[in-house]
């Protein structure tokens, strides 16, 4: 299997990074701190086609699959797109307004009973799906209110909210344990991104800091951190697109365990680059002028959704052990 990407999908990648960059910059970071969305932006998303990868042509989407999505969704993961990216392309088809960004998909991809459903964009979204243990699949409306109790998210551009669990239309012929692999693999990517940023935010840091006369660039103990954060990323970005080729041709491995891999993979690369990224700036890295400690938030949260690398580690571990 060929995991380079074709002509046309680098080309659709370059399309999204150099929107991307014009919109997401580190300046702009600040000023989308906070309470609310920039629904004008998620839409220019949509007329992007962002959420209508993989949606059939005949329906307006761009009948492309899971590979061209998974190399998309690591550009908007390099660039710290805010909103509920997984859930909005999980079901760009099945919600309408979803795949042209007019509306705004959240999600629960399971409910404790035992704590309060926290729900990413919780009040910002049109619609909230909820993956049942059962496996079915639930849609309903946000609450027309204002959260009752206010929570400080981990990412600061990634707003929570207390939402009741929908008990709204059951999505009839929607497998929700398939969302659930699904959207581990994309939350891979998203997190593939975010460890690219990292070695990328990390590398021209140290060509520019100056130490004892010279970039700090220079000197080997940064040489070996940097080099070790290269690794990591090309991992995350080999188990991104083995997942996304499985789930294009089953037939070519257990997508289950594939999407297990890269959560696992992609997650330690994301955790691991952005607190080295951290290190490579130094006391400078934790300002809210600089990109790392961005980094780092935005991977705390996709760490927890669709289950955690522990828990896919667990999975994986399970099925090696299991008799042949």
């Amino acid at each position: 299997m060929d995991f380079r990407l074709t002509p046309e999908q680098l080309e659709l990648q370059d399309h999204v990074r150099q929107y991307c960059a014009r919109t997401f910059t580190r300046e702009h970071l600040s000023t989308m701190d906070g309470p609310g969305i920039d629904r004008a932006g998620w839409s220019a998303l949509g007329d992007l086609g962002v959420f209508a990868l993989r949606l059939p042509e005949a329906r307006g989407g761009l009948g492309l699959g899971w590979v061209e999505t998974v190399a998309v969704y690591e550009v908007l993961g390099h660039w710290l797109v805010p909103g509920p990216l997984v859930w909005t392309q999980l079901l760009a088809g099945v919600v309408d307004g979803a795949s042209d960004g007019t509306r705004m998909v959240t999600g629960l991809d399971r409910v404790d009973p035992g704590a309060p459903p926290l729900v990413e964009y919780g009040h910002e979204a049109d619609v909230i799906a909820v993956i049942r243990p059962d496996g079915a699949v639930v849609l309903g409306a946000p609450p027309a209110s204002e959260p009752n109790e206010a929570f400080v998210p981990l990412d600061p551009l990634t707003p929570v909210a207390v939402v009741p669990a929908p008990d709204g239309r059951v999505l009839a012929g929607v497998d929700g344990a398939r969302l659930r692999v699904e959207g581990a693999v994309l939350a891979g990517a998203l997190l593939t991104g975010i460890a690219g940023r990292a070695l990328e935010a990390a590398r021209e840091y140290a060509l520019e800091r100056e130490q004892f006369g010279r970039p700090i660039a220079a000197f080997q103990a940064i040489q070996h951190l940097l080099a070790d954060m290269y690794v990591r990323v090309m991992l995350a970005r080999s188990a991104a697109h083995a997942a996304a080729a499985i789930l294009d041709d089953p037939t070519a491995g257990d997508a289950a365990a594939s999407a297990a891999s890269v959560k696992v993979v992609a997650g330690d690369a994301a955790m691991a680059n952005a607190r080295a990224c951290i290190q490579v700036h130094g006391g400078m890295g934790f300002t809210w002028e600089m990109i790392p400690h961005y980094l780092l938030k935005r991977t705390w949260v996709l760490e927890h959704g669709f289950g955690t690398p522990f828990e896919h580690a667990e999975a994986l571990a399970a099925r090696l052990g299991a008799p042949a």
